[in-house]
């Protein structure tokens, strides 16, 4: 029989349990909306010093990309990644060893079969 009780310190270990786990995904939502306002504030920073020498100005439309250059980026890194790495043979080859005597397995041929009295 299992005998549950539940007291002070469990409603005390659940709720505070509950808020950690609340608090840890309110702060991992904030970081993942943070971060792309930081590296569009990053590349519009890079961007306006490069106007500074070239003489462009800078717009919102430079920092957009169209689903062309997405695709034509992704492509890029994947052949680029693929070609670092090796032909391989993908074969598996497993060596069979076979070992008659082990001191382990020797234990077994050392028991003697005893009649126990019953």
């Amino acid at each position: 029989m299992i005998l549950l009780v539940i007291n002070s310190e469990t409603w005390t270990i659940t709720i505070l349990g509950w808020l950690i786990v609340f608090a840890a995904l309110i702060f991992l939502v904030g970081i993942f909306l943070l971060i792309p306002k930081i590296i569009k504030w990053a590349t519009r920073r890079t961007l306006r010093k490069k106007a500074r020498h070239t003489g462009k100005e800078v717009t919102d439309d430079n920092l957009m990309l169209t689903g062309e250059m997405n695709a034509a980026i992704s492509m890029a890194l994947y052949l680029y990644f693929n070609e670092i790495h090796e032909d391989e043979s993908n074969v598996i080859t497993i060596k069979e060893v076979k070992r008659r005597y082990s001191p382990w397995s020797s234990k077994l041929y050392g028991m003697n079969n005893m009649n126990f009295p019953r």
